[in-house]
């Protein structure tokens, strides 16, 4: 059996390397794990606790609460905007954080990727990713990082599937998570 890794993009550009780099990372998934690219991230609504019930609750959110809820752990993937995360990402786990204490990341495996244009990746981001996830209850595993920096020229002619020290990098990760998902089964 297969256990299911909703992953999330902060980027909304279609030719997103963190983007290319969630896709790498389905491409390079391992046997038992099954990596699920969350689409649609674009149309949940900035969090507001006056929608947040069964009254009002958009049905965007509802599938997303829905998705994650069937998930078994989480990845993320985030560029890093003015030196943190950006809003979308940020929306996703406020989301997801609720109900306070129950909310569909709770007590579930995180971990935080991306890549970046500066000289470290996106840490900063990433670091500010693992706070938000961890504050909402997910089990952030800090042990599991990649951060790839300069995106804008690695990328530039190249997909990070076909960068050979990209793929080990995930290849390496993804075999980790999958071996912690086991343990913790």
């Amino acid at each position: 059996m297969s256990a299911r890794v909703l992953a999330f993009v902060g980027s909304l550009r279609a030719a997103s390397h963190n983007r290319q780099l969630a896709e790498t990372a389905v491409k390079l998934s391992p046997e038992g794990l099954d990596i699920d690219l969350y689409e649609g991230i674009a149309d949940v609504p900035f969090y507001n606790e006056d929608i947040d019930n069964p009254e009002n609750l958009p049905a965007t959110v509802a599938k997303l609460r829905e998705a994650a809820a069937s998930a078994e752990a989480f990845l993320l993937f985030t560029p890093e905007y003015n030196g943190t995360m950006p809003a979308v990402l940020k929306n996703v786990i406020d989301w997801l954080s609720r109900p306070y204490g129950a909310g569909s990341m709770t007590g579930k495996p995180v971990v935080v990727v991306g890549t970046a244009f500066g000289q470290y990746g996106g840490v900063w981001a990433h670091d500010e990713a693992r706070k938000a996830a961890g504050i909402a209850g997910g089990a952030v595993l800090e042990d599991l990082k990649l951060a790839i920096p300069g995106s804008v020229t690695r990328f530039a002619d190249t997909h990070p599937a076909d960068d050979a020290e990209v793929v080990t990098l995930v290849t390496d990760l993804l075999d980790k998570l999958s071996a912690q998902l086991k343990t913790s089964a």
